[in-house]
């Protein structure tokens, strides 16, 4: 049968199950044979866009692209003069290799070694000049490209991220407290430019947040950063540490680099005793080095941190070097407490807005759930949806969730600060008393645990 018969039956059926895969891959190779590429890589780029790991329309594709490329680099065949030219008694050309008869008809070709003018009759129309910008868009994402540069024309990313941070002290339900403190002692000194420059106030700084772990440090680092417009940087242990001598140190100096370049900047480092743990705890020598480092780069050595502010959490400050916390570096301390009621009520409100719920007195679980962090939270109403779907499984019949459930799962729950204030509570009676936790002393004799 035709080629042609062959190709049109197969285009017919094509059009009639688009979603055949076996055949319209059929059809591609097909068209590979003819010498129709373009038409073939039509047809593989729509079957890799379904199913990209198609290993068999990868290697057709390749082949149609290779055989699309050569045609396209191969010279036009010579044309035929028409019947009646002067060349239409030419005899036929000799077989390679075979010497070639004289000729006695005069020719008007020029002689040997003479230059010639390039043909002016138009290529033969069944090899028209291939389409590379369209073939190029159909298969662009689908197929690897063929060759990757290895100059480092692009650089590498980066093991941080600056990032604009979207949120604000607005966002942080309730917590009054602690948003005044970050008022006065971070955020109004560096809105107000002139009466800063009046009081010869330094555009950078340190500040410490501390507490039990689960009460939202890092959001209030994100919201600061918010507040004060700038760019924002979180660096925790994973991203610091390495276990090559002088790589944590390179990347502590590389973290601070970038955010002076991006300044005005906030960075955060979290989990700050396993960063800046007391030299007189470790016998490390690369830990205390990164000590020595992370103060370096507090202290500007070398460079300028105007505009980059610091700000660090941890839940056991008091394993924390002392000289992190000398003026001009992390001096100023904040302590982060589990969350009041109007901030419980709201978290309880981010974690059930999307889930399937009715009749919900959030104050009443506000009041319920006193000494809960925000994690706390999150787990309770975890547990509630968790009640609420078995229920649904034994019922067969899908229900909403109710206050019987958050209060059920209210009574599994227990507050997950116990260990810390208990901790916290040694180092209050034990420890130096430099009025460096006061506040925590004040908190541990509200909470009758002094």
């Amino acid at each position: 049968m035709d080629h042609e018969l062959i190709l049109t039956s197969l285009r017919r059926a094509v059009a009639a199950s688009p979603d055949d895969r076996a055949l319209r891959l059929h059809l591609a190779r097909t068209l590979v044979d003819a010498g129709l590429g373009s038409e073939a890589i039509a047809h593989l780029s729509t079957l890799l866009a379904g199913e990209p790991g198609d290993a068999a329309a990868s290697e057709l594709l390749a082949a149609a692209v290779a055989g699309a490329r050569d045609d396209a680099d191969e010279p036009s065949p010579a044309v035929t003069p028409p019947a009646g030219s002067d060349g239409a008694d030419a005899p036929p050309a000799a077989p390679s290799g075979a010497p070639s008869a004289p000729s006695t008809a005069p020719s008007n070709a020029p002689p040997s070694g003479a230059p010639t003018d390039p043909p002016t009759t138009p290529p033969d129309a069944g090899a028209a000049s291939f389409d590379w910008a369209a073939a190029e868009a159909q298969v662009d994402g689908l197929v690897d490209p063929m060759f990757v540069g290895g100059d480092g024309d692009e650089p590498e990313s980066g093991a941080f991220d600056v990032e604009r941070a979207g949120a604000s002290l607005a966002d942080v339900g309730g917590m009054q407290h602690v948003k005044e403190r970050l008022q006065a002692a971070f955020l109004a000194p560096m809105r107000n430019e002139e009466l800063r420059r009046l009081y010869g106030k330094s555009l950078r700084g340190g500040l410490l947040l501390y507490g039990p772990p689960g009460c939202g440090k890092t959001f209030l680092a994100r919201a600061v950063a918010g507040e004060l417009g700038a760019a924002f940087i979180s660096a925790g242990v994973s991203d610091i540490l390495d276990p090559y001598m002088g790589s944590s140190e390179r990347n502590l100096h590389e973290l601070f680099q970038l955010a002076r370049r991006n300044a005005p900047c906030v960075v955060f480092l979290d989990e700050l005793d396993a960063l800046g743990v007391r030299r007189t705890q470790t016998r490390h020598s690369g830990m205390r080095n990164i000590v020595v480092q992370l103060l370096q780069e507090l202290d500007s050595i070398g460079a300028d941190n105007e505009g980059v502010f610091v700000l660090a959490a941890t839940n056991q400050p008091w394993d924390i070097d002392p000289a992190l916390r000398r003026p001009g570096r992390l001096d100023r301390t904040l302590l982060v407490l589990p969350p009041d009621a109007p901030a419980r009520e709201a978290i309880f409100r981010v974690h059930l807005r999307d889930r399937p719920v009715e009749s919900i007195d959030l104050a009443e679980l506000a009041r319920r759930s006193d000494g809960l962090t925000g994690a706390d939270i999150a787990y309770v109403a975890e547990l509630a949806s968790e009640r609420a779907l078995m229920d649904s499984v034994r019922t067969g019949t899908a229900r909403m969730i109710g206050m019987p459930d958050l209060l059920g799962a209210l009574r599994e729950v227990t507050p997950s600060t116990g260990a810390w204030l208990d901790a916290a509570r040694n180092v209050v009676l034990f420890g130096d008393d430099d009025g460096t936790f006061d506040e925590l002393k004040g908190y541990l004799k509200k909470a009758k645990r002094l």
